[in-house]
């Protein structure tokens, strides 16, 4: 069956028993239905049957970002988004960088907070940016050695070891956190 008002196919079919004529049949499209149950809900605001359908149709606007946020990737360890929402888990910490502003309300939904305030691991990994770089000179070497490009991959070895002694003299320099016994 196609809406009532263009040529696509009715996904809404509403029946009203408000007028003394008897019933009204409505068949719309989601974009008509949108547009119905949006002057429906201003004029009756007491209305609670067009005020959930209208949620509905907001829920599946939002199944619809979140299929497009599925398909988001990570460019250091290749998670999707949906994996890691099938999982529970990222595949790295650039993961955090990478899909930030879709975490972002996630934290603050379970944790109240955006920043971390709990255990650190003893060994310092380094800031996500700096292991993405680290990642992928790994990678460039890699190909320049396939490539048999060894002048390249020795320009890159020396750079990926003076950023590792880098934040190696970074985290000597940085005093190990005390604790308190009591």
């Amino acid at each position: 069956m196609k809406c009532q008002h263009c040529e696509k196919p009715a996904t809404f079919h509403i029946t009203e028993l408000t007028g003394p004529s008897g019933p009204v049949i409505l068949h719309l499209c989601e974009e008509h239905a949108r547009i119905y149950l949006s002057q429906e809900s201003s004029d009756a605001p007491n209305n609670a049957l067009a005020g959930m359908l209208a949620k509905q149709l907001k829920l599946e606007q939002t199944a619809e970002q979140l299929a497009q946020l599925d398909k988001k990737t990570c460019p250091v360890c290749g998670i999707s988004f949906a994996e890691f929402r099938q999982a529970g888990r990222l595949g790295c910490s650039y993961d955090y960088v990478c899909f930030q502003e879709d975490l972002e309300p996630l934290l603050m939904n379970i944790h109240g907070s955006k920043t971390h305030r709990g255990k650190r691991p003893t060994r310092n990994t380094g800031a996500p940016d700096k292991q993405h770089e680290l990642i992928q000179l790994r990678r460039e070497m890699q190909e320049a050695i396939a490539q048999e490009q060894y002048e390249r991959a020795g320009e890159l070895r020396d750079k990926i070891q003076s950023i590792e002694n880098a934040s190696a003299a970074d985290s000597e320099a940085d005093p190990p956190p005390e604790t308190s016994d009591g």
